[in-house]
């Protein structure tokens, strides 16, 4: 189970990783049209819905990954003082009712969407480029689908948890200075052992 847990969550990191890459290319091209509107008073027509499309295939795939690092926003004032067990209850809980009925949503509708697109080979209304947009369309499934393939790793680190009483360790990956201090800090007291990563 946890190599089947850890399988899934290597593929949200390198989803996630692979397309972080078009942070760079947003980061150039709002920077060329920026130049070249400015500077040389010749603004571009594909640069804006380029942009669009940069940033939405961030967001949309970055979602599994922030997923599979338990990186999304929690409102956690009462859940933290849980014990481990307790946690995992809530949150598969919180799957079944809310996480995955969510998903399929997005999956299932995504697909409509994409679907129609594909089919009427749409492009961009927004400038006179008419940049086709049934590529980008097709990540709203995909981002469906491996949002649903990592919550359930999430549910079985759950149910991990609903037994042990403790969090599997997540794959180490990218983490926030401030949580590396903690941590550093905290294996350097003696008695004091470094939290996980719930």
């Amino acid at each position: 189970m946890v190599k089947f847990i850890h399988a899934i969550e290597g593929l949200s990191q390198w989803v996630g990783k692979a397309f972080g890459w078009c942070i760079l290319i947003l980061t150039l091209s709002v920077s060329y049209e920026v130049f070249v509107r400015y500077v040389l008073n010749a603004p571009t027509v594909w640069a804006f819905d380029m942009m669009v499309q940069m940033y939405g295939a961030l967001f949309l795939m970055a979602g599994p990954y922030a997923l599979a690092q338990d990186a999304h926003v929690r409102g956690d004032v009462l859940y933290r003082l849980f014990p481990v067990r307790w946690q995992a209850r809530v949150d598969f809980v919180l799957y079944i009712l809310f996480f995955f009925p969510g998903m399929m949503a997005l999956f299932w509708y995504g697909w409509e969407i994409a679907s129609d697109s594909w089919r009427y080979k749409e492009v961009s209304w927004n400038s006179p480029a008419r940049i086709q947009i049934y590529f980008f369309k097709t990540l709203i499934p995909v981002a469906g689908f491996l949002l649903m393939l990592q919550g359930v790793a999430e549910m079985m680190r759950c149910w991990l948890a609903m037994r042990s009483g403790r969090w599997l360790e997540r794959l180490d990956d990218v983490r926030e200075t401030e949580d590396m201090l903690m941590h550093m800090e905290a294996s350097q007291i003696p008695g004091l052992t470094p939290g996980n990563d719930k």
